[in-house]
């Protein structure tokens, strides 16, 4: 399967956009930032019930991986964390198909 470059800036674009407006309207200071994660629904369910504001996409597998990298570039965060499932063996798992951010210090009360 080819993987369309223009699908992946599209979706990025919209992510892009919701990130920054969410974080615009939430008042993010510079200190502020986003934990990104490719999760399962389940995971996706979780952790918007944890946490406010979420930004969450439900992303195709096939262009998931791609999407997060591009968005943690723009937004000038390493790719690589070690032990994190985006260098798991089974990397197109069906199940993972949201990409979700969230910032671990706004817990939701």
């Amino acid at each position: 399967m080819i993987i369309d470059k223009q699908t992946i800036e599209s979706q990025t674009r919209m992510y892009m956009f919701d990130l920054l407006n969410t974080a615009k309207e939430h008042g993010f200071k510079g200190e502020d930032g986003w934990e990104l994660s490719m999760v399962t629904n389940t995971e996706r369910v979780k952790i918007q019930k944890d946490y406010y504001p979420t930004v969450a996409a439900k992303i195709g597998p096939e262009i998931l991986l791609q999407v997060l990298h591009t968005v943690k570039a723009r937004l000038d965060q390493p790719s690589y964390k070690g032990g994190s499932r985006e260098n798991g063996p089974n990397l197109l798992n069906e199940d993972l198909n949201y990409l979700v951010a969230f910032n671990p210090k706004r817990m939701r009360t």
